[in-house]
């Protein structure tokens, strides 16, 4: 495979998609985008990071960087090491690093994480845990 290129997987399993990276080990990035008027109802886990804007409902699993895009609208719960959120978030949230509610994001729902940053704009609704943040599986 050329430099700089990669390529995902996904297998369905049991309303179950595992979207895993074939990259070069020890590169970093974005692997898996869920575009605008993509509907996904299930669990996603991904190895590495992912940008949502499209519709989910569900679970959503990212090793890395989870972004929610202003088109994103989730029902669903999150777990992550950095979630960066723009659209709509109805759901739990659970990052072991940092969230970060940008001035579009609307968060409805329980946050739990080590740094929390809320851009002037961001609506947020329900209640956020900053002690005992809980260990993303392999940390």
């Amino acid at each position: 495979m050329p430099d700089g290129m990669f390529c995902f997987y996904v297998e369905f399993l049991n309303q179950k998609a595992i979207m895993k990276n074939k990259k070069n080990k020890g590169e970093a990035g974005l692997n898996t985008i869920i575009g605008k008027g993509s509907i996904i109802e299930g669990t996603i886990q991904v190895e590495g990071e992912i940008r949502i804007e499209g519709t989910i409902k569900g679970k959503i699993s990212s090793t890395e960087t989870l972004t929610v895009g202003n088109g994103g609208v989730l029902e669903a719960d999150l777990d992550t090491k950095v979630a960066v959120i723009g659209g709509n978030v109805t759901g739990n949230v659970v990052a072991t690093e940092k969230i970060e509610l940008q001035s579009k994001a609307v968060v409805e729902g329980e946050i739990t994480t080590k740094n929390l940053i809320v851009e002037e704009g961001a609506i947020f609704q329900g209640k956020c845990n900053m002690k005992d943040t809980p260990q993303l599986p392999g940390e």
